[in-house]
């Protein structure tokens, strides 16, 4: 006979069989499935990273954004060259996972580290509104390219998001290992897509058959003037906010540090591996998707849709049959790898958080392993948070963007300085190299994290820079509750786990007589306390009579009932002081125990009220008094009685 309730039993056959926690350490990714899984948001984000470039320079200077955005790609890729170098050495030197927030916490102390922390939780929700909104993008203009009149697809822009959110969170409740076997396809998928792509392109563009795109096509971003001055017209500010925008291409590459727990044993060395793989990767996806925009002018489209390298596939595989079956190989392709890069933070956050709650600086239930050994409370967590962005924001890559990157970048910059602040203690080989690589990586995030800050703060940015410090905040406020908790134990002295009281009374406060009131009776009689009283405070005169009257009538129980006037009706209040007059003396204690009627069905909980809970908040703020809740499942109790047996008391 199965004692599994019903909502366990369809958690079983949603996740499966549950998982022994010894299965934890057979939990691991090999570094092909690895870099799949966490390498997806980082390799993903070259799907946008190069339009967020042009949505900044093509309105301020036109045509000239396109010979610009090769420039700003440049310093792109000189950023990530250092953070590739910073996060080597993080995952060599850190092999447990939390990446930046490790970092922190292990150079400039916990309460610093909340910083990289807050930043971490606030990149990993926003990551997936991003990513997931940019599929659904990819899917938008695959239909507005290659649909044939299918262009009045917008309003499916946020179902479609919420639906993939939600399938991603059921991928990931089922645990680490399926997980990885159903990310890991598409990063590949997608790399293979966009070389074809550069390919293609590159045989196009040598024997003068690559055309370039319409810049006055309707819903494309309006084109500025270049004007006279500067880099084309184009001021400082717009080239450090293209550089901040495309600075988003660079997302994800601390997944690695973040989830190197996953990773097989040596974990460090398979973790540095993965994460030169992935940054190769990316720059080379990075510099050819710009370049190609160059070549061919692929501009943005205001509401997004055509995105930028949906234009570029078009373009080169031209129209006809075969090329509309790359365009859709390569947008399906784009789809599944920005959906699955929404997947890492469903592998790093839960981590990262159990991480924190470890340290006291969050909720220790977030340390708790789920039915299949995944941190299921973060999953949750994180599953709530980023949809609620995703609905606030209407799944816009534009807006989202604005709350991206200073979060990640605020990650980066923790971690090269807490890394700076290593290699200055130590005395070793290459010393002042790691110092100035990390310190150089520092100081640009921070750069890039002011810019945004600034340029960006009435699009959106000022609610990660109100949430910020907010964040903190609530973290050590946290932390110090748990302290005070850890506090106020030290301080109590030695053996005082001894009772102090000469003298032991149980109270069972009856609300009526049934059977949940006989267990209660039962029970106080097997704590053999020196006096067991049956209390019933009379708010009700009438049912206190006919109560007082079936209590004498009974031989069920051999403890006398006594009525408690009540004449204001404040229960609570009559509790208190009964209690308080029974232990005034300070050598009583006081047990008080709660009959409490567990009822399955709806009917049996509308029927009958629960205050058993009322009534220990309210008893157990006073000293010498302990109140305990006994459960007794009526309903059991009834269909027992249905089948023509007696009820059990146990």
């Amino acid at each position: 006979m199965t004692l599994d309730r019903p909502m366990y039993r369809v958690k079983r056959r949603l996740l499966g069989k549950p998982l022994t926690t010894e299965r934890v350490s057979q939990e691991k990714l090999g570094n092909r499935t690895a870099l799949g899984v966490l390498a997806s948001d980082c390799i993903s984000s070259s799907a946008y990273g190069s339009e967020q470039i042009l949505r900044v320079l093509v309105p301020a200077v036109g045509t000239a954004a396109f010979t610009l955005v090769l420039p700003v790609t440049g310093a792109i890729l000189l950023v990530l060259l250092l953070l590739t170098l910073c996060y080597s050495d993080v995952v060599t030197l850190y092999t447990r996972a939390g990446g930046s927030y490790v970092v922190a916490r292990e150079n400039f102390g916990p309460d610093v580290a909340q910083v990289a922390a807050v930043a971490l939780l606030v990149d990993y929700i926003v990551t997936v509104a991003v990513q997931v909104s940019a599929g659904t993008n990819a899917l938008i203009s695959l239909a507005h390219l290659a649909g044939n009149g299918w262009t009045g697809l917008d309003h499916l822009q946020v179902p479609v998001s919420v639906a993939v959110i939600a399938l991603l969170a059921y991928g990931n409740l089922r645990g680490v290992r399926e997980a990885g076997r159903m990310f890991a396809l598409p990063a590949y998928l997608f790399m293979a897509a966009v070389g074809l792509v550069l390919l293609v392109a590159a045989v196009r563009g040598l024997t003068g058959e690559l055309p370039r795109a319409d810049l006055e096509a309707p819903g494309v971003v309006p084109l500025g003037t270049p004007g006279d001055g500067w880099l084309y017209g184009a001021s400082l500010f717009i080239v450090l906010r293209s550089f901040a925008n495309g600075g988003s291409s660079l997302t994800g590459l601390e997944a690695i540090s973040n989830g190197i727990s996953t990773f097989r044993s040596p974990q460090g060395r398979n973790a540095r591996r993965t994460l030169v793989a992935m940054s190769c990767v990316l720059a080379v996806l990075v510099l050819g998707v710009s370049t190609l925009a160059h070549y061919i002018h692929a501009v943005p489209y205001t509401d997004g849709t055509p995105t930028v390298i949906a234009q570029e596939a078009r373009l080169a595989f031209g129209q006809g049959p075969w090329g509309t079956a790359g365009l859709v190989f390569v947008q399906l392709a784009t789809a599944m790898v920005l959906y699955t890069g929404a997947n890492t933070p469903f592998t790093g956050f839960p981590f990262l958080a159990s991480f924190v709650a470890q340290d006291r600086f969050l909720p220790r239930l977030l340390t708790r392993r789920g039915h299949r050994l995944a941190f299921s409370n973060g999953i949750i967590a994180l599953t709530v948070v980023s949809l609620a962005l995703l609905l606030v924001t209407g799944a816009s890559v534009d807006r989202l963007v604005a709350l991206y990157a200073i979060g990640v970048f605020t990650a980066f910059t923790m971690a090269g300085a807490g890394l700076t602040a290593y290699h200055l203690r130590r005395q070793e080989p290459l010393r002042r190299l790691k110092i100035t690589v990390n310190a150089l990586a520092a100081g640009i995030s921070a750069a890039v994290v002011l810019i945004f800050a600034v340029t960006k703060f009435t699009e959106g940015a000022w609610l990660v820079v109100v949430v910020f410090p907010l964040g903190v905040w609530a973290l050590v406020r946290i932390n110090r509750e748990y302290r005070h908790e850890a506090a106020a134990l030290e301080r109590l002295p030695s053996g005082a786990d001894r009772p102090r009281a000469r003298r032991r009374e149980v109270f069972v406060l009856v609300d009526t007589l049934d059977l949940a009131t006989l267990k209660a009776l039962r029970y106080a009689h097997e704590l053999r306390p020196d006096r067991i009283r049956a209390v019933h405070f009379a708010i009700d005169e009438t049912h206190a009579r006919r109560l007082s009257a079936a209590w004498e009538s009974t031989s069920a129980t051999s403890v006398a009932l006594e009525l408690v006037e009540c004449p204001d009706r404040r229960l609570r209040h009559a509790m208190r002081e009964l209690a308080a007059r029974t232990t005034s003396d300070e050598e009583t204690s006081l047990t008080v125990l709660v009959p409490r009627r567990m009822y399955s069905n709806v009917l049996g909980k509308l029927l009958h009220r629960g205050t058993g809970e009322t009534m220990a908040r309210t008893l157990g703020q006073l000293p010498h008094v302990a109140v305990t809740i006994l459960p007794y499942d009526a309903t059991r109790a009834l269909r027992t009685l249905e089948a023509g047996e007696a009820p059990r008391l146990d």
